[in-house]
């Protein structure tokens, strides 16, 4: 091939250059750094720590591991923030379906406020309406109950839902809905059978974004749950950290555990996240 019939590639401004690379390095290092801290400060003993505080284990110690996953006190903080967790999904994935449905969907008044208002709920975080929050949940007798976690959580993670997956429904074609129609088939049949499969990269990333928000929510079980029996594991690591300040290595080990479901959830569907939130600017 000579050299006049050689194409060359011009720069898209995609490609970054060595300075891109070196700060997302450095970003990613702060992000693991602490978190490497604290998995490897499990395997550690406290004499390690306290003689050398940022060296790897040597020698490398289960001992703390084995003693939180012995405990029940740990298993049943666990199986607390499970329920929650999935519940508190569960809820958000339906109910967030649904009223994406009719505001994409259906035509009707102050359907425009309507969406206006759940676009309003991300600017509206769970810090600053926790006092009256508290006082509802009194009222209604959920206090120390996980019910009066789960149902806060359902509310405030409907405008993220909603925002996320409208433009899912929006986009799928009316051509599908009149053929389904022709056939016979209802509303509620064509929801079932037709919306949710074709929107659920849609419903992944709000599943696993709900899933992930539940498990890690410290400050609303912090003023809801009262008795240990009830703690999920963001109020357990604190309780923890508390009865043993003195036995960091074993804190380190209640924390890495803690955290670990939420971290490994994250990962494995980390491409689903990204491609349900790029579905959903595209539609």
């Amino acid at each position: 091939m000579s050299a006049s019939t050689t194409i060359s590639r011009k720069p898209t401004g995609r490609d970054g250059g060595p300075v891109t690379y070196f700060v997302a390095l450095l970003l990613v290092g702060v992000c693991v750094a602490p978190v490497v801290y604290i998995v490897l400060g499990g395997f550690r003993t406290n004499a390690q720590i306290t003689t050398d505080p940022a060296a790897l284990p040597d020698p490398w110690v289960g001992v703390n591991y084995m003693a939180v996953l012995k405990s029940s006190v740990f298993w049943g903080e666990f199986a607390n923030s499970l329920i929650v967790a999935l519940a508190s999904t569960a809820g958000i994935v339906a109910l967030g379906l649904m009223v994406s449905f009719v505001i994409a969907r259906y035509d009707f008044r102050f359907k425009g406020a309507m969406y206006s208002l759940f676009a309003a709920g991300l600017m509206f975080p769970m810090v600053i309406a926790i006092t009256p929050l508290y006082l509802v949940i009194k009222d209604l007798g959920l206090v120390d109950n996980l019910l009066g976690v789960i149902v806060p959580q359902i509310a405030f993670g409907l405008p993220t839902t909603v925002i996320i997956l409208v433009p899912f429904l929006r986009a799928i074609p009316n051509e599908i809905e009149e053929a389904a129609a022709l056939d016979g088939m209802s509303r509620l049949g064509f929801f079932f059978r037709m919306v949710i499969p074709l929107s659920l990269p849609g419903v992944v990333t709000v599943g696993i974004l709900a899933f992930v928000g539940s498990w890690n929510n410290y400050l609303l079980p912090l003023y809801v749950l009262n008795s240990q029996a009830n703690f999920t594991l963001p109020l357990g690591v604190q309780v923890f950290s508390s009865q043993y300040s003195t036995d960091t290595a074993k804190v380190l080990a209640f924390t890495s555990l803690a955290m670990l479901p939420a971290l490994v959830f994250f990962s494995v569907f980390e491409k689903r996240i990204v491609g349900g939130l790029t579905g959903a600017v595209k539609g």
